[in-house]
């Protein structure tokens, strides 16, 4: 009997892959042939799966006010139609905050999707668990709380240059110990951005409590660099199963078997991300805490960027907010946060999981253009001019001094809109507001970059 190989399995009509490897070597270890081969190769290669012949149906709660709405809606609807063609996906949903993210088949920023075992990397995104955390210091002066958190908090790229806060022995033996986290490059990243906010639209929120009259610290931030360093992981993991079990599906929408020893290893791996991401807010938090020299009578947060496991059902939330507390451990009497924008309030929610909402509210306002867009729209005016006018009786702030006008209140999505909407479509119950005081944000931090700099001086 002569050797099987490769070629032998091609002309069989197998189609290539991964599975090639350990069949081969089974095959020819027992001397397989005739049917018995035939059969054999018919049970270990893999199932192909197929696009949906029709799209999933998914439940949109969200209504266009004016045609640049309309326009805005109409392109995330057709990104959800291509997308809830993926094999894996039964079930989705869109929120008033909605706006399409990359060419068409793109999870939305606002959208929620429900595979069945399967992880899709591309949608929960490179900022992987996203959240927001808050903290209530007491009858306090805001300004002494966003004066104090100014000297502790670090935005813009990379990491500090003072590594003031430590990882736990726990946390750098659970990142050493899973396939996707425990290079070098994954440690140095959990440790030098410990405390660091990054950039775009995350903040650090001071306001009151419209209940309470508390002053409340607000954080958002995501996983930094470790989280995008897990995300590239996943994305080539992703794209290795999709090359081999559905060639059809798009790039962007590849995933990871839940079922597969890889599945099961990432989904530790988003676990670990989460517990970095919800330490790194909870270093700023005690830091301000200690610094102000004031307890904190309240402390909370949740993600709205992130996968939530319900059985053999993956929900991947592109910004959305979970209500059931089946999605947060950790839960606080099932309150959640809804940031809109820095001359806005924080809306703090809770409610119910229902048919149409899948559990899920907005994570915010949304946009709906671009940033790039909104900077053209209003070139007729100075960046200062722009911003007196929007944050006028605010205390906002940004960390490298350089303002961002794509971060300012018009950059978003009308507040009062968003909110009419969450309770039309039943997205969550308003229980208190944290209203606006001051707010602190990276700003146009690449103006003065190092390299940017470097290259001002090569010049001269």
């Amino acid at each position: 009997m002569s050797k099987i190989t490769g070629k032998t399995l091609i002309q069989l009509g197998y189609k290539q892959g991964r599975w090639f490897k350990s069949a081969l070597k089974y095959a020819n270890d027992n001397r397989l042939e005739g049917q018995t081969l035939l059969n054999y190769l018919d049970e270990c290669q893999p199932d192909l799966r197929e696009l949906h012949e029709s799209p999933i149906p998914f439940h949109s709660n969200i209504e266009a006010q004016s045609p640049i709405e309309q326009d805005n809606v109409d392109k995330v609807t057709n990104s959800m139609y291509r997308l809830m063609k993926t094999p894996t996906v039964i079930n989705g949903a869109i929120m008033p905050d909605a706006c399409p993210t990359g060419p068409a088949g793109n999870i939305p920023v606002g959208g929620v999707v429900v595979t069945k075992d399967a992880i899709h990397p591309s949608m929960h995104s490179a900022d992987i668990c996203c959240s927001v955390m808050m903290s209530s210091f007491g009858l306090i002066d805001p300004k002494k709380v966003l004066d104090v958190a100014h000297s502790i908090t670090h935005f813009g790229g990379g990491g500090r240059k003072d590594q003031l806060f430590d990882l736990s022995n726990e946390l750098e033996d659970e990142i050493k110990g899973n396939y996707y986290t425990k290079s070098k490059r994954s440690l140095q990243l959990a440790k030098s951005q410990l405390g660091t906010q990054g950039d775009g639209n995350h903040f650090l929120y001071v306001g009151i409590s419209e209940q309470s009259g508390e002053t409340i610290m607000v954080t958002h931030h995501g996983s930094r660099g470790f989280g995008a360093n897990l995300y590239r992981q996943g994305i080539k993991a992703a794209e290795v199963f999709r090359k081999e079990i559905s060639p059809k599906t798009m790039k962007c929408n590849a995933w990871i078997p839940y079922s597969h020893p890889q599945g099961q290893e990432y989904w530790e791996a988003l676990q670990i991300a989460r517990k970095w991401t919800k330490l790194n807010h909870e270093v700023l938090h005690r830091a301000t805490s200690q610094k102000l020299k004031v307890d904190r009578l309240l402390n909370f947060w949740n993600e709205h960027n992130f996968v939530f496991k319900d059985g053999d059902e993956f929900y991947h939330a592109k910004g959305a907010t979970p209500l059931d507390d089946k999605f947060v451990p950790d839960s606080y009497e099932g309150l959640r946060l809804v940031p809109l924008n820095m001359s806005e309030p924080i809306l703090v929610v809770k409610g119910q999981r229902s048919e149409t909402n899948l559990g899920f509210a907005p994570h915010g306002a949304g946009r709906d253009i671009s940033r790039s867009q909104h900077i053209r729209n209003n070139s007729d005016r100075t960046i200062h001019e722009i911003f007196e006018q929007e944050t006028n009786g605010l205390d906002i702030r940004f960390y490298s001094k350089h303002i961002d006008i794509s971060e300012l209140p018009s950059a978003y999505k009308n507040a009062s809109n968003v909110q009419k909407q969450m309770e039309h479509f039943g997205l969550g119950e308003i229980v208190d507001r944290i209203m606006p005081y001051g707010c602190i944000m990276a700003g146009d931090w690449q103006k003065d970059a190092p390299w940017r700099r470097h290259k001002k001086k090569t010049k001269k």
